[in-house]
């Protein structure tokens, strides 16, 4: 259990999952919720990890730096498959230079 005297631990740099605001029912009978299309909403942090999706709350002050670090590896993501694809395509060309020879 995280000690009251401490700050919280700083947000990651990178995150994967996308932010996206959850829109549910919550079970009571009498609930706005139960008769109308009035849902609740909660904005969550969407991640899957071993075939399974799961949900992660966020306070309203940490929505913004959560997107931010979800923005910030998708944007790694695809610099470093692009880096990869680019790879392949020299070893590509390499090993049909060599053959020719």
């Amino acid at each position: 259990m995280p000690s009251p005297d401490l700050p919280p631990p700083p947000l990651p740099t990178f995150l994967r999952g996308s932010v996206v605001t959850n829109r549910r029912r919550c079970g009571k009978p009498t609930c706005r919720c139960a008769t109308s299309e009035d849902l609740h909403e909660t904005i969550v942090l969407s991640y899957s990890d071993g075939g399974r999706t799961h949900f992660l709350s966020l306070p309203d002050a940490e929505v913004a730096a959560v997107r931010a670090a979800a923005e910030r590896y998708r944007r790694a993501k695809a610099k470093l498959e692009a880096q990869a694809n680019a790879g392949l395509a020299q070893l590509v060309e390499h090993l049909a230079h060599r053959g020719r020879r």
